[in-house]
């Protein structure tokens, strides 16, 4: 009986390990499966393994190496970037890494503790450990030789896991951002709004005051997270830092930047910052940052393939290290870069307190009618109202592309998104409104008495503190 469940545990797990190895096939390529569980497929070996990462979650992996190599080797783990991030992902890198000798380790990102309103880069950052560990004391790989591999989230985890232990050999980071991550996701935003055909305010309020508003919710989370303290304590670890030609997401010249000056902060001598040409965010093939060229799908999407020099730069720059021969800090000449980025501005309370007391100013004479039935300024009305949908308006629209996405502006007219238009056109109107409704309450002043005037006092107000608001929201700017 004993033997028989040992024999249905047996198949069980080498069932599962072609399941997962199954996810790292190659189309056209021939999966075999040993006794011991493996899987041989496109000339490397998959097994899948499962550690515990932070906080004991289960985390599930494949580990991939080139058979037939004598002695030890470097290992990698690779860290993925936002997202749930499931393993195949990573498969070209994975298996550009393990073609060039060096054990790797890619792992299904935990969605535990991880979500689009909860991120803890410590936490991603123990998970990046835990494998770590597990590749140290594999067989066959060298526990003094292993390293990490972040990539765009990544690039701000693994600096922080690389900078808690010795037991990092060496660290990688592709499109890794040296901004806060709420300034980063407003470059990237305006970035490919500007590509649809966007300009001008809506552009600076999606990157200024709406990022404000946001960074004031508390619900980015992250929001403000510095990489700058990791990185100045990485002065022994040999740090490779990559950016693409065409990286839309972050900032490429900006982060090389603060990479350069706080790996020169921490007096590291063996830090290289390089570009991949005709790359986009993720080392892959592109023309312009916006497409992709060739290589698999992943949720319908094209990954592109890797481009060109991206995997050989990265796998001959660990085996210099492995070597022992690191090579010594440098940095390529960066490419233009279409746009700066714009610190997001601070006193995020204003963010959403001075809308808030337009909306109330707003409203205050329509709900005064329910208290008071004497004579009421039909202009009024309609600046009320006016009043009301333009500040709704204008703040829910960029909102929207921080929480849904660029594509969520919609059509382009004269370099606005439409619904902003509309904001625009509606902002004037109010002006109109407030000047027609002035003439009617002056003609009226002896028929309301103290009373109509004190109903009016809200909305004069609103209105006066409309304008400056307005302009500086963009809602009154080209």
């Amino acid at each position: 009986m004993q033997l028989s469940v040992k024999r249905s545990i047996r198949r069980c797990l080498v069932m599962a390990c072609v399941a997962g190895a199954a996810l790292f096939a190659v189309p056209g390529a021939r999966a075999e499966t040993t006794n011991d569980g493996l899987v041989r497929q496109g000339g490397l070996v998959h097994h899948d393994v499962s550690f515990r990462g932070g906080g004991g979650l289960l985390l599930h992996g494949t580990v991939l190496t080139a058979p037939g190599a004598p002695g030890t080797r470097p290992g990698i783990v690779l860290v993925g970037g936002s997202g749930p991030g499931p393993r195949e992902e990573y498969r070209q890198e994975a298996e550009a890494f393990a073609r060039a000798g060096i054990t790797t380790l890619v792992y299904d990102k935990r969605t535990v503790g991880y979500s689009r309103a909860h991120l803890d880069f410590g936490l991603l950052a123990d998970d990046a450990l835990a494998g770590v560990r597990l590749l140290r004391d594999r067989k066959g790989v060298d526990p003094h030789h292993v390293g990490l591999w972040g990539f765009s989230e990544g690039g701000w985890v693994a600096p922080l896991a690389a900078a808690r232990t010795s037991d990092v050999a060496f660290l990688i980071t592709v499109a890794g951002s040296g901004h806060f991550p709420l300034r980063t996701q407003a470059w990237n935003l305006t970035t490919h709004l500007k590509h649809r055909g966007v300009s001008g305010s809506f552009l600076r309020v999606v990157a200024g005051p709406a990022a404000q508003l946001v960074g004031s919710t508390g619900r980015f989370p992250e929001a403000d997270y510095d990489p700058r303290p990791a990185l100045k304590r990485l002065h022994r670890t040999p740090v490779l830092a990559l950016w693409g030609e065409h990286d839309t997401q972050v900032p490429p010249r900006e982060s090389a930047q603060i990479f350069r000056h706080a790996l020169d902060e921490a007096g590291n001598k063996h830090s290289v910052i390089r570009f991949v040409a005709g790359a986009a965010h993720n080392g892959h093939r592109t023309t312009d940052g916006f497409d992709r060229i060739g290589g698999p799908h992943f949720h319908g999407k094209p990954l592109g393939e890797l481009a060109p020099g991206y995997a050989h730069t990265m796998t001959s720059w660990v085996r210099a290290v492995a070597a022992g021969h690191p090579p010594t800090s440098s940095t390529a000449p960066a490419p233009p870069q279409a746009t700066s980025s714009i610190p997001v501005p601070d006193h995020a309370w204003s963010a959403w307190l001075v809308p808030a007391l337009l909306l109330v100013g707003f409203s205050a004479y329509p709900l005064s009618a329910v208290l008071h039935r004497g004579p009421a300024v039909r202009a009024v009305r309609w600046l009320s109202g006016l009043g009301l949908f333009t500040v709704a308006s204008a703040v829910l629209c960029p909102l929207a592309v921080f929480v849904l996405g660029d594509a969520t502006a919609g059509p382009v007219v004269w370099g606005r998104p439409v619904a902003w238009l509309v904001v625009q056109l509606c902002a004037l109107a109010v002006l109109v409104a407030a000047g027609v409704a002035l003439a009617g309450a002056l003609r009226e002043r002896r028929a309301g008495g103290s009373v109509a005037w004190l109903r009016l006092a809200p909305v004069a107000l609103a209105t006066a503190g409309f304008v400056p608001w307005a302009v500086w929201w963009g809602a009154l700017r080209p």
